[in-house]
């Protein structure tokens, strides 16, 4: 199984990983507002990620880690 975390207080919401994802499963927080005003990314079903890290890679703040 993949784990795969965000750090939502240094996210600035830009959505580069939201559209790297293959699986379509990383989005931007709908209600979710962090430290610094922006809506953060994160994972609707982590079950369904299949670790390629596309959205660790295009993340130009470098907030997304992935274990496997």
């Amino acid at each position: 199984m993949t784990k795969v975390t965000f750090i939502a207080d240094e996210c600035k919401g830009c959505g580069l990983c939201v559209q790297a994802c293959p699986q379509k499963i990383v989005t931007l927080g709908e209600h979710k507002i962090n430290a610094k005003g922006f809506r953060p990314a994160g994972l609707t079903n982590a079950d369904d990620c299949i670790g390629c890290a596309f959205c660790a890679i295009m993340c130009p703040d470098v907030v997304i880690t992935i274990e496997k």
